[in-house]
């Protein structure tokens, strides 16, 4: 769950490289990138932190060019919080290739080695942008006839990244000299949006993880880039586009509406400030069947994404409705912070509580999902300090069992609360009087009815159903071992291969 942007414009890049990575900031805020493209040259900068504090003047006048990407990251399953893992990633051959990326590869392993044995590519740190990186320069280079580069092999390029690559991916890449790249796996888990921009000078073009970072730029939402397929823009301005994948299939990953991307957001055809009003009528119905009549003085969310859900489930159910939480909206995103400790810590940091709306009242209180539970078990208590008679906590979303290997920081059963629990025993886990979940099905129904199109969903982390059918209890075991054990695997794998290749060579 990262946010990647890539332009092609008249004018220069970097104010609005800069600007769409703030829009984008919800997605990750433990690294920031921009690269642009002059001449035939890149300029690049990077660093921990936030888009405002990575970012200087001196910085932004050092990434001159008409071309461009950036990516804010968050760091997920088996990578640091190291600036070398920083994006955009930059390779300098076939022609100079810079990529960033938005998702997480499930077989990052098995191609590392393969990179070695036969790409004969060094992969110097633990990233799989990296990975994915070095196989598309690869395979352009396979495709590639001659000293010049034409969308053609580009697209065959892609195709062969389709076939070797495995999970999730949403990519831009720059290509020294030539334009700029995207393209999305074949199972459309990772958003990516299309827009366009028609200036004095001619049309331009901005590729994006959501569509609030088109619209705030000025540029208009053309379309969603499907499953599978690639887009070429080149420095002239002209589009080129192709399906690259053999069975597409769009399956939208459900945990951006529920809680990752902002509610202004149009994702697949769906808003997302739709797709939450339904997550709360959803809930109100199993509410209403639940308890009584007077049993609930009050709705109340945990801000911010939970907000809609509250408000159309107080409307539904006839229940008084407010604010009881104020946010401090200079903490970051509890989520995705890179540690328990630093969740656990924050959360009081984040949120104060209004005590007049508790004391002496039956509290319903509505957040968008509870993951590892820290954050509810601290709000409940929160909530009883501040006077609350009863506190009952409802989840927009179902519970989440299962780990997630697309992108999501949730990869182990261990961090999961309703992992191996009741929702009985979760209830108690977080100190509340009761606990409502959202059922899968009317999570899945509410992004339907924001767009009857949408049929099928990435979901695993609800359901344990991973599309990309590569995934077994032994990976998921692997997974959970590289967690707790801060060697990585990946390293682990590529010595046991040199070392196989020395004693033959011997």
């Amino acid at each position: 769950m990262c946010g990647i942007v890539g332009i092609v414009s008249h004018s220069p890049v970097n104010q609005m490289l800069y600007d769409a990575l703030l829009l984008l900031q919800h997605r990750g805020q433990d690294a920031a990138g921009i690269a642009t493209n002059h001449s035939n040259g890149f300029s690049m900068h990077k660093a921990n932190g936030l888009v405002r504090d990575v970012f200087r003047t001196r910085n932004m006048r050092s990434l001159p060019g008409n071309t461009g990407i950036g990516q804010v990251r968050y760091p997920t399953a088996g990578s640091s919080s190291s600036e070398e893992e920083a994006q955009p990633f930059y390779v300098n051959a076939p022609f100079g290739i810079i990529l960033a990326h938005n998702g997480n590869l499930t077989n990052a392993e098995q191609l590392k080695i393969e990179m070695f044995k036969n790409d004969r590519r060094h992969i110097n740190t633990d990233s799989d942008t990296e990975v994915l990186l070095n196989v598309l320069a690869h395979e352009i280079q396979q495709a590639t006839t001659g000293y010049s580069l034409d969308p053609a092999a580009l697209f065959k390029a892609v195709a062969m990244v389709h076939k070797r690559v495995r999970g999730s991916y949403a990519v831009v890449a720059q290509i020294a000299g030539y334009g700029l790249l995207g393209f999305r796996d074949p199972y459309g888990i990772r958003p990516m949006c299309l827009g366009f921009n028609e200036s004095d000078k001619g049309v331009e073009y901005m590729m994006a993880s959501e569509s609030v970072a088109l619209e705030g730029m000025g540029f208009r939402f053309l379309r969603d880039v499907n499953p599978g397929e690639a887009i070429f823009i080149d420095n002239d301005g002209k589009l080129y586009n192709q399906q690259c994948a053999e069975n597409p299939s769009l399956n939208p990953c459900a945990f951006e509406y529920v809680y990752l991307a902002r509610p202004d957001s149009i994702i697949d055809g769906a808003s997302v400030y739709a797709t939450r009003l339904k997550m709360g009528e959803f809930l109100a119905d199993k509410i209403r069947s639940q308890f009584k009549h007077g049993e609930i003085d009050v709705v109340m969310p945990i801000p911010d994404s939970s907000r809609p859900a509250a408000m159309e489930l107080a409307l539904k159910l006839g229940i008084e409705y407010r604010e009881g939480f104020i946010k401090n909206r200079y903490i970051g995103r509890t989520f995705i912070m890179p540690g328990q400790a630093l969740r656990k810590k924050s959360v009081r940091q984040k949120l104060n509580a209004i005590g007049s709306e508790f004391k002496g009242k039956n509290v319903l209180l509505v957040d968008d999902s509870i993951v590892r539970g820290t954050t509810s078990r601290e709000i409940v208590q929160m909530a009883r300090e501040s006077g609350a008679k009863n506190v009952i906590f409802a989840s927009a979303a179902p519970p989440v069992k299962f780990p997630n290997v697309y992108g999501i920081d949730m990869p182990t059963r261990d961090e999961l609360i309703a992992f191996g629990r009741s929702e009985e025993e979760v209830c108690r886990e977080i100190t509340a009087d009761a606990l409502v979940y959202q059922d899968v099905e009317a999570l899945k129904r509410a992004i339907s009815d924001a767009n009857p199109a949408l049929k099928q969903f990435e979901a695993s982390c609800f359901d344990g159903h991973y599309i990309t059918g590569d995934i077994t209890q032994e990976y998921l075991d692997r997974i959970e071992y590289a967690r707790k054990n801060p060697k990585p695997a990946l390293e682990d794998a590529v010595r046991s291969q040199l070392n196989l290749n020395l004693a033959r060579v011997d």
